[in-house]
């Protein structure tokens, strides 16, 4: 008892897991966010429960969800476990159910060997709300009913053991006793195991919720209803199933379609997706980079090449047009294309068929082109780098994909896929999100849209345990920011002057921390990284011309592969 006592006064520091935010309303236990709600109304909910399903049933269910409680607070005591004993740690659980205000837990007799899956535990429970508000609606019950209670402390040490350990009461306020007495011991150990584990196993809530179900199922199928998006098409926020919408209603023409929005919106994946639905399905889509292409190459890469069109030309071969017959053609980045390729996309477009570089015979191609941009089309004709006659023909089918931070709604059902990919890459088994580090996601302003939150997802991934879930440190993200602070950058791609961040930068700079070739190398493979290698695209996030970012590559390479000095 004494060991008991000690281990008891142990887990007092819980109080330190539990904040207040009184600004925003908020409630954490760690990583949780919990709610402070009445008894009385709690006990409310519980009787119509009961009235409304049954007394059986109403078990069943509230049973489950004290269970799923017990897990969640059992994430919590293996963060207690690091540096205690097991009987230390497992005591978290009983302290943290008598600081939620449930019940007062007191232990009777506790033994347990982890290693060896062993346990007994007995306790005294007092001031059970759940048996006393039980027998307060509906009088004194012939059996216990502290069904919440008890299938929270399943869960917890279920979870704490690694092994499936059942509860009974033996003693409960609500059947007529002074006080409320719980026994524990692994599953195999209960005779009535299988009776006990029936209100464990999820069931069906009303028959006839489950036979109108069947009714409206079978009448979607009768009438066809087929708006189900594919695998990898997540979304449903306003926006993006308006953009979807539209993606659908264009897939059975011919009609060239231009997809406008920021950069990592996921036009690429709308494109093939367009390709998909459409009759060309069964042909090849070719996907190409324009601003990733030398613009001495683009024409060749395009059109195709004929055997010593120019030096080191020294065989015939297909361009992408010839490649993508019958099939699609997403040209991303087309507002990069130099003049001349504009005017023989041009002649595709009208005439359907290309010219080779360096032959003079017309060869007739049946593709569909699909571009996408995140610049100004509108404007570069204006200023005369864009063919006006080019714009109008690429322009016949607009769709404008809204960027992330525009699709709130979107962010939760793309991170869980993300997660479920990812998980299954590295070979990790996560449980999701703590509450703090769903807040996170979707607090924060997306500045790279679906790629990056792509990337965040997999590295934290990487970083979360084996088991867990990911918490808001695993993500990396800067509360109230567009981007993460490491760079110093504010939500428009700035310099933040005067930021903590962009501070702590100089002063790692001026004290030999970081020397500035060091820094602006930081600067350029961050901007190439985030452009996906699309030199345009990262020349424009860093405010320089193209020209001028490939030489400061080409400098950086050519220093990191000089001898270094002994």
């Amino acid at each position: 008892m004494r060991k008991l006592a000690t281990v008891a006064r142990t887990a007092d520091d819980l109080r330190s897991h539990v904040h207040f935010d009184a600004e925003t309303g908020l409630i954490w236990l760690h990583e949780h966010r919990m709610l402070l709600v009445h008894a009385e109304a709690q006990a409310l909910l519980r009787k119509e429960l009961i009235d409304t399903l049954g007394m059986a049933r109403a078990r069943g269910l509230l049973t489950r969800m004290g269970y799923a409680s017990g897990l969640r607070d059992a994430e919590l005591a293996r963060k207690q476990a690091q540096g205690v004993s097991d009987m230390e740690a497992f005591m978290t659980g009983p302290k943290l159910h008598t600081l939620e205000g449930i019940v007062r837990v007191t232990p009777i007799r506790l033994e347990m060997d982890r290693p060896r899956g062993a346990f007994y535990g007995e306790f005294l429970w007092e001031h059970s709300w759940e048996g006393q508000w039980h027998r307060h609606y509906f009088g004194i019950h012939h059996e216990p009913v502290c069904w919440t209670q008890i299938g929270y402390a399943s869960g917890y040490t279920s979870a704490f053991m690694g092994r499936r350990i059942l509860y009974k009461e033996v003693e409960c306020v609500g059947a007529g006793d002074d006080n409320c007495r719980i026994v524990g011991r692994p599953i195999e150990e209960w005779e009535d195991a299988d009776e006990q584990m029936r209100y464990y196993n999820p069931e069906s809530i009303a028959d006839q919720l489950i036979e109108l179900q069947t009714q409206v199922t079978h009448l979607r199928s009768s009438i066809g209803e087929k708006d189900t998006l594919p695998q990898h098409m997540i979304g449903v926020s306003p926006g993006f199933r308006a953009a979807y919408g539209l993606l659908k209603q264009a897939a059975g023409s011919q009609i060239p379609v231009l997809l406008l929005g920021e950069t990592g919106v996921g036009k690429e994946v709308f494109a093939r997706y367009l390709h998909e639905m459409s009759p060309r399905a069964k042909h090849s889509f070719v996907a190409v980079n324009c601003a990733a292409m030398p613009q001495e190459l683009v024409e060749s890469e395009l059109f195709g090449v004929e055997k010593g069109a120019y030096t080191g030309a020294q065989s015939a071969r297909p361009g992408r047009f010839e490649r993508a017959d019958g099939g699609t053609l997403f040209l991303d980045e087309v507002g990069d294309l130099p003049p001349s390729a504009q005017a023989k996309l041009l002649r595709v477009l009208q005439e359907h068929e290309i010219e080779r570089l360096g032959d003079s015979k017309p060869r007739k191609v049946d593709v569909r082109v699909v571009a996408a941009t995140n610049a100004d089309l509108a404007k570069l004709v204006k200023e005369g780098r864009f063919r006006l006659d080019l714009y109008y023909r690429l322009n016949a089918y607009q769709i404008h994909i809204p960027p992330l931070r525009e699709r709130k709604e979107d962010i939760s059902p793309l991170a869980r896929a993300f997660v479920e990919k990812y998980a299954a890459i590295h070979g990790k088994k996560l449980r999701g999100f703590t509450d703090k580090a769903k807040r996170a996601l979707l607090s924060y302003n997306w500045p790279g849209n679906i790629r990056e939150l792509q990337n965040v997802i997999e590295r934290s991934v990487i970083l979360a345990p084996h088991g867990t879930r990911i918490e808001a440190e695993h993500l990396f993200l800067a509360e109230g920011e567009g981007r993460p602070p490491e760079l110093g950058l504010d939500a428009h791609g700035d310099i933040a002057h005067g930021w903590q961040p962009g501070e702590k930068l100089c002063e790692s700079v001026l004290n030999g921390v970081f020397t500035l070739d060091e820094v602006e190398s930081m600067l350029l493979e961050a901007a190439v990284a985030k452009s996906r290698g699309n030199l345009s695209s990262a020349a424009r996030l860093l405010g320089i011309t193209r020209p001028q970012l490939a030489y400061r590559l080409k400098r950086m390479n050519e220093a990191d592969k000089a001898p270094k000095s002994p």
